[in-house]
């Protein structure tokens, strides 16, 4: 008789881009637990049906990197009972705000100007880069917290793919999981049914024409040239992953181990 296992992703009507980061292998053998470290997409849309699928998760904590630009288009998180909710924004909201006001509302030669000609790619590799640099605070305070008590987590941002990925990458990288299952949980954002849902303004055929949908896939895309330019700002600023946990991070030897002992089985 097959041994029937739930799945790790649900089928969530209100949010995009859910899943069990668990089962991921590390270098040395072990493997990520399942049931302790979840990602996806904003939780402001959840139906009941899925509120009661995460709150049967045992949530410790959420982790919110959204910026308050994010929570008004979409709204904020529903309240789950018991669970504690953590906005740790990820992105200036006042530099971002106008960006994707113009990605929602501009017209086609606003759009071909920020982004055409490789400028979109461009824009998320400066960005990935940027966060890792000027955010080792909040991923310090993520990884902190989930050594000492913070698990199971959920992390999330807007769509779930860059904020939340990174955080998750960065999680993964102190974990010691291999660098390629890394890579390939990063690039599952980019199935049809995790996509974020893109809203731009008016109705007529325009708003949504090849050539616009073609100038905004780099925004929307998980790449992994993306990924790549952050473990490679990793290597050039602080010279490999381990002096960026501890000299960035300020995560102990002691700090990491209980991080290992909490997520990996």
């Amino acid at each position: 008789m097959t041994q029937h296992i739930p799945s790790t992703e649900p089928e969530l009507t209100g949010v995009r881009n859910f899943r069990d980061v668990g089962g991921l292998p590390t270098v040395d053998g072990r493997r990520v637990r399942h049931g302790v470290l979840f990602r996806s997409g904003h939780l402001a849309h959840a139906t009941a049906s899925d509120a009661d699928f995460l709150s049967s998760l045992g949530l410790h904590t959420v982790f919110d990197f959204r910026n308050a630009a994010d929570q008004k288009l979409d709204g904020h998180d529903i309240e789950l009972p018991g669970v504690r909710n953590v906005n740790l924004p990820l992105s200036d909201p006042a530099g971002g705000a106008r960006f994707w006001r113009m990605v929602r509302d501009g017209d086609l030669d606003q759009l071909r100007s920020l982004l055409a000609d490789g400028k979109g790619a461009g824009r998320m590799i400066a960005s990935y880069r940027v966060i890792v640099k000027e955010r080792t605070a909040e991923h310090s305070q993520v990884l902190r917290s989930l050594a000492e008590d913070s698990v199971p987590v959920l992390m999330h941002c807007a769509a779930g793919k860059d904020r939340a990925g990174l955080s998750v990458a960065v999680t993964l990288l102190a974990l010691g999981v291999e660098r390629d299952a890394i890579f390939d949980d990063y690039l599952k954002s980019n199935a049809k049914h995790r996509r974020y849902k893109l809203r731009r303004s008016g109705s007529s055929a325009s708003a949504y024409s090849p050539e616009v949908m073609e100038l905004l896939n780099p925004l929307f895309d998980a790449r992994a040239e993306y990924l790549s330019a952050a473990l490679e700002t990793i290597e050039e600023t602080w010279g490999g992953v381990d002096p960026y946990l501890e000299t960035a991070l300020g995560l102990t030897p002691e700090s990491r181990e209980r991080l290992r002992e909490r997520l990996l089985a």
